[in-house]
C-alpha cells in the first residue's frame, strides 16, 4: 500500500498553453477594438444625437463591459482551477501549508473581480 497522495496535479500540455495564449491574444485584441469603436463613435456623434449608423456609443460601452466581465471570469476560473488542483495536491502531502495555498487560490479569483471593476467603470464613468 502506497503512502502517496490520492490527488495528483496534472501539468498542462504545451498545446494547452498555446491555445490559452491564442485565446488571450484574441480576447485582448477584441477588447481593444471594442474600446476603439466606442471612442470613435463618441467622437463622430454630434451632441444630442442618439444613434450613428446603427451603432451607438452606449451600446458599445455595454458590449465592452460584458466582454470585460466574461473574459475575466473565464481567466479567473482557469486560474482557480489550476491553483486549486495544485493546492489540493500540496495540502494532501503537507497539511501545515493549507492557509498559504488558500491565498494562492484566492489570488486567482481577483482576476474576475478586476474584470467586474472595469465593467462598472465602463458603465458608470465612461
Amino acid at each position: 500500500m502506497s503512502t502517496g497522495s490520492l490527488v495528483k496535479a496534472v501539468a498542462p500540455k504545451w498545446w494547452h498553453k498555446l491555445f490559452l495564449l491564442v485565446v488571450a491574444i484574441a480576447a485582448a485584441s477584441l477588447a481593444f477594438k471594442t474600446v476603439a469603436l466606442v471612442a470613435a463613435a463618441q467622437e463622430q456623434m454630434p451632441a444630442g444625437q442618439g444613434q450613428a449608423a446603427g451603432m451607438s456609443a452606449e451600446g458599445l460601452k455595454y458590449l465592452a463591459a460584458g466582454l470585460a466581465v466574461g473574459l475575466a471570469g473565464i481567466g479567473g476560473g482557469y486560474a482557480v482551477g489550476v491553483a486549486g488542483a495544485a493546492a489540493a495536491s500540496a495540502v494532501a502531502e503537507n497539511r501545515e501549508i493549507a492557509g498559504t495555498v488558500l491565498l494562492y487560490v484566492a489570488l486567482g479569483e481577483g482576476i474576475a473581480i478586476y474584470g467586474l471593476l472595469i465593467a462598472i467603470l465602463l458603465i458608470f464613468v465612461a
